[in-house]
């Protein structure tokens, strides 16, 4: 039933399609999501509610490892698309292996663009596209203290 969630880029486009058709609004986000932790959550979460309908961009292994380096990810890309389709506001998971999520954004074309408060709507790649075709562009407030980083750093130290 999750894996249903996972589109190819083509899918997403036809289901996005769909959904606008069906005068929903699409929320867009994207990221690596490499060890699933309560930031993860509480952001994806706020990022939903900003529609009907939220489609999550994943970076492929290989542009994680470009952004992160060699040792990441630590989950691979299939398990974390699996688990970012098992949660309920996540509506569809696309991969994108591009050093940035632009080209996917302006396929999908989002009515809503969410990254976390650590960016500003100047730095949030897509925002020009999105709000040039009249959609909204937001920040969510992110849980203080959590990150992949800071867990794997805390692994490592207890062993």
């Amino acid at each position: 039933m999750t894996e249903s969630k996972i589109l190819t880029r083509q899918q997403a486009i036809q289901q996005a399609n769909k959904w606008r058709a069906d005068g929903q609004t699409i929320v867009f986000t994207n990221g690596c999501f490499d060890i699933v932790h309560l930031g993860h959550i509480d952001y994806l979460e706020k990022a939903r509610q900003l529609g009907d309908r939220l489609i999550l961009g994943l970076n492929t292994d290989a542009s994680v490892s470009c952004i992160k380096g060699p040792l990441r990810p630590v989950v691979n890309e299939y398990a974390r698309a699996r688990l970012m389709a098992a949660l309920e506001f996540i509506d569809a998971v696309t991969l994108f292996g591009e050093p940035t999520p632009l080209e996917l954004i302006e396929a999908v074309q989002p009515d809503v663009l969410v990254k976390g408060d650590d960016y500003t709507v100047a730095t949030i790649v897509g925002a020009d596209f999105v709000l040039a075709r009249g959609g909204r562009v937001e920040t969510v407030a992110l849980v203080p203290g959590y990150s992949t980083t800071k867990l794997i750093e805390r692994i490592k130290e207890s062993y």
